[in-house]
């Protein structure tokens, strides 16, 4: 429901939609140990062809979900009538559990067979969005049970996203991380450029709820693709608790001297990457006055501007270095966004569309390049604890994002929030200019 991974990692990837804005070669998952042979045995013998596997399982999955990052604010907008607040509630029930589950999340990756979990969250979501159309089309959907199914369907995919951030290092080598991180982050651009387009022309053919029902059916086909994956079980550290496992983690990255600022660098971003999410279909719908199927034009283009950013980001890292071009990135994509306000009506709805793709593109570019830096140097029984870490810091920012756009649009009006957010959007990349990242050319010698 977007990362980012995009979240734009939001920006563990600022790879999701936008939410959301992650090495060691062939790591044996069940031993914790660098052996690229066991873990590709673990893998059924067959890294490329488990991965594509993986890869057509997530693409189902990103394009049913960039379908109801506009089909669900419609629904609570145009069905249910919604306030502002409510609907960036809503956005935030989403994103909350990124807040309040990901710490556990990093040790559950270590104690339930990845495959199995990843099968089971998927059907979660099949049966919380399913529930929607079905309520909606018995007359019973209330604004609560749009709630509860936000609610159900992030923690499904907070579970889901850090057990998977372990699998692909597992599976393919060190070398060939960040061309396959290139082509997950592209594929998801591919999806959110796709996605929203294809959610307006649903919505307009069969409603906010029938575009919702596609969402559904995407996360059952995954859980069918991902059914075919090799199983593998992780052993958890023997003799350690829970509470201490995620101490570690949370040391580990708290302490280090360039996950810390970038783990910083992408908190921020993602905050102002909530409340933009959040402001968008209120602000395009209500205030420029768009119908569904321009408002999915317009969303697509984040997308654009993502799959741009994922083609570009190894080229701009290898030329300008990879603290340089993360900061180099992000500054131009906040400039960019600095347009988006200046939309006043659909036939201006331009400056929008490439505001949203400037942003979409630094964010994915600091995503991909973040990423793989800790998915090759984290220790290898560490990973899904530094991803858990990482995430729980940067990602739980996203509900209080979305709640503080809410706001700020139900006091000062949502003109005025949209300008206030896209103005900041210019702090994340200055902070890591100023921090200790910004005075080297690469991530690897700060």
């Amino acid at each position: 429901m977007a990362v980012p991974q995009t979240a734009a990692e939001p920006t563990d990837e600022p790879d999701g939609s936008r939410i959301g804005t992650d090495g060691a070669e062939g790591r044996d998952v069940r031993e914790g140990r660098d052996d690229g042979d066991s873990a590709r045995r673990s893998a059924g013998g067959s890294a490329p062809g488990v991965f594509w596997r993986y890869w057509t399982a997530g693409t189902v999955s990103d394009a049913g979900s960039a379908v109801t990052a506009l089909a669900l604010p419609l629904l609570a907008l145009t069905v249910l009538d919604a306030t502002a607040f409510e609907t960036a509630l809503l956005a935030a029930a989403g994103q909350i559990s990124w807040l309040l589950l990901s710490l556990p999340a990093g040790v559950v990756a270590q104690h339930v067979p990845l495959r199995r979990l990843q099968v089971g969250l998927d059907l979660v979501r099949f049966v919380a969005l399913g529930s929607l159309p079905l309520a909606w089309w018995l007359g019973a959907l209330t604004y609560p049970h749009l709630l509860f199914a936000a609610l159900v369907t992030g923690a499904a995919t907070v579970l889901f996203d850090i057990g998977n951030s372990t699998f692909l290092p597992a599976v393919v080598p060190a070398g060939q991380l960040a061309a396959r991180n290139s082509v997950v982050s592209g594929t998801h651009a591919v999806t959110d450029t796709g996605g929203p387009s294809l959610g307006g022309v649903l919505v307009s053919a069969a409603g906010p709820a029938g575009a919702l029902a596609v969402d559904a059916v995407s996360h059952l086909v995954s859980a069918v693709l991902l059914r075919t994956l090799p199983e593998l079980r992780p052993a958890p550290p023997a003799g350690q608790r829970p509470l201490r496992l995620i101490r570690e983690g949370w040391r580990y990255v708290t302490r280090h001297p360039v996950m810390l600022p970038c783990t910083v660098w992408a908190t921020a971003a993602n905050f102002l990457n909530a409340a933009l999410v959040a402001l968008t279909p209120l602000y395009l719908v209500r205030e420029a006055g768009l119908n569904s199927v321009q408002l999915g034009l317009v969303l697509a283009m984040d997308g654009v501007g993502a799959l741009a950013g994922s083609a570009v980001a190894v080229r701009i890292t290898r030329r300008l270095g990879t603290a340089r071009g993360i900061i180099a990135a992000d500054l131009a994509g906040a400039a960019l966004l600095l347009l988006a306000p200046l939309t006043t009506s659909a036939g201006d709805a331009y400056w929008f569309a490439l505001g949203n793709a400037g942003f979409a593109f630094g964010s994915v570019v600091g995503s991909i390049t973040t990423r793989t830096y800790r998915q090759t140097q984290s220790p290898p029984a560490l990973l899904s604890r530094v991803m858990a870490t990482v995430r729980f810091i940067s990602w739980g920012a996203l509900p209080l994002g979305a709640l503080a756009a809410g706001l700020l649009a139900t006091l000062a009006g949502t003109h005025a929030a949209l300008w206030t957010v896209c103005a900041a959007a210019t702090v994340p990349g200055l902070y890591l200019l100023a921090s200790p990242v910004g005075r080297h050319r690469d991530l690897a010698t700060t």
